[in-house]
């Protein structure tokens, strides 16, 4: 699928989106965001697609809402938010929920809305050049796009609201250090890199994938009790489910599992 604003292209089973509004540091106007959630719904349902990586046309990430389309829109500006960050909010949802991997692979600045979308992939892997901040404040705005759940559970509510006062700039060593980044890669290798772990991802357990992601994230608001229930409860559906059976299968075979159309 292709169009204006975003590229989705599909190869070994990964499906790599790249925000392809070059000329204005892939800013996300009405038309992104739009897009975004086409690419989104597309990635969630297409069974040949079992790990997904985002990135940035150029060498940017992007660098967040696109205030000047946003403020041709006059005194209609607020209602013109609420469709832009309508769909924007779905296709994050979307991504984010979905059984499969979703990495950011982050080749350059990731600024507001740009941040946001990083903090709401699963992995994030950055170029040596990359730098991150969350800019809102600076222009009397606040966070979309996710940031203002992802960004205190990564970092903390102090650090986030530091980043959100002051628009202080992370670089790509600072942000993994705060844990936004998982790893930093020299910029020439950065796609390499990713891709091949997607590819590597993309022939695992993708339901037990995301039936993780929805353990981590129920964790956050269960007490210990209440999560070790549920954690009995769906090792005890996974150790029945196709993936399950192919995985102790495999272990005790001395193999290495096949989970395609498991």
């Amino acid at each position: 699928m292709e169009n204006q604003s975003v590229v989705l292209s599909v190869e070994n089973n990964v499906g790599i989106v790249t925000l392809n509004r070059l000329e204005v540091g892939n800013a996300i106007d009405l038309q992104m965001a739009k897009a975004l959630l086409d690419v989104a719904i597309s990635c969630s349902e297409n069974d040949d697609i079992r790990a997904v990586v985002i990135t940035g046309a150029g060498n940017k990430f992007s660098v967040g809402g696109d205030l000047k389309s946003f403020a041709k829109e006059g005194e209609e500006i607020a209602s013109h938010l609420k469709h832009v960050t309508a769909y924007l909010h779905q296709a994050i949802s979307y991504f984010a929920r979905m059984n499969k991997p979703f990495i950011g692979a982050v080749n350059g600045i990731a600024a507001g809305a740009g941040m946001s979308l990083a903090c709401a992939c699963d992995l994030v892997y950055a170029s040596d050049h990359a730098k991150f901040v969350m800019a809102y404040n600076k222009i009397g705005l606040t966070p979309d796009g996710s940031g203002s759940y992802f960004l205190p559970r990564i970092v903390g509510m102090k650090r986030a609201l530091e980043l959100m006062y002051t628009n202080r700039i992370l670089n790509a060593h600072e942000a993994n250090e705060w844990g936004i980044v998982n790893h930093v890669i020299a910029e020439e290798q950065l796609m390499n890199v990713v891709i091949e772990l997607a590819e590597s991802l993309a022939k695992g357990p993708m339901n037990a994938f995301g039936a993780t992601k929805k353990l981590f994230a129920h964790s956050l608001q269960e007490t210990l009790e209440s999560q070790m229930a549920i954690e009995s409860t769906q090792l005890a559906e996974r150790s029945i489910s196709q993936e399950g059976q192919e995985g102790i299968s495999a272990f005790l075979e001395k193999r290495e599992p096949n989970y395609f159309n498991k």
